[in-house]
């Protein structure tokens, strides 16, 4: 092969493993029609991935994802199944998309690369999907199911046909919501820290309420409390 035909087929393995983030089946049924219909040429070993039982099973398995995600708790029970699944997915698709490497570069992409941009987005839209149920009590699910729907089957045929374009765009993608993925990890680090200040300071007023010999804290609010309880609880 020469690098070109690399470069296309490292591109075409990124962007199919990219859609298996919003949908586990969608690209495994694209790849498998693929290779079914000689489109592309899966690597060795995986010429499985052709069969008409592989599109019979992953087509059967690609509806009931799809529809599945608009059945209210089904949709988070799914989540919580497809994150390992969509790694896997995308371990799957990258290695079988790079034919003439060595058993080894293949797996290694396949896990580093492909296993890893899947996972990434999938807990992504995970997080989404549980930001939808919280603030909307589960009425916002469907149009972000439907969403992801759109995103997986139009990027696994987009991966098809321009891989180039496709790659591009999944980086892209991994590149926001892995900034996502850290701000929101940042606001949770600082909620906590604000919980704990919290828990300390009250723990501080009650000590100066039933304790009026006890040391003040270093914020002035409740140093501001502890001298005013000193004397009543004195001259009580």
């Amino acid at each position: 092969m020469e690098q070109f035909d690399y470069l296309l087929a490292v591109a075409l393995g990124l962007g199919l493993a990219a859609c298996s983030g919003f949908r586990v089946f969608v690209p495994l049924l694209a790849a498998s029609l693929a290779y079914r219909t000689g489109y592309l040429t899966p690597a060795a070993g995986f010429a499985w991935l052709g069969s008409w039982p592989a599109v019979a099973a992953l087509g059967t398995a690609t509806v009931a994802e799809l529809l599945g995600y608009y059945v209210p708790v089904v949709d988070n029970i799914l989540d919580t199944i497809m994150g390992p699944a969509s790694f896997i997915a995308g371990t799957i698709l990258m290695t079988s998309a790079l034919p003439d490497m060595a058993p080894m570069v293949r797996w290694s992409l396949g896990i580093l690369v492909g296993g890893s941009t899947a996972g990434l987005i999938q807990t992504g839209t995970t997080l989404l999907r549980a930001g939808s149920t919280a603030t909307t009590a589960g009425l916002g699910n469907p149009v972000l199911a439907t969403l992801e729907n759109i995103l997986a089957i139009v990027g696994s045929i987009l991966g098809l046909l321009l891989p180039l374009l496709m790659a591009v765009l999944a980086l892209a993608g991994v590149v926001w919501v892995g900034s996502r993925l850290r701000q929101w990890r940042r606001r949770r680090a600082a909620r906590r820290r604000r919980q704990c200040i919290r828990s300390q300071q009250a723990k501080h007023l009650k000590c100066a309420i039933f304790q009026p010999d006890a040391p003040p804290l270093p914020y002035a609010g409740v140093r501001h409390l502890h001298t005013i309880g000193r004397p009543l609880l004195t001259n009580g």
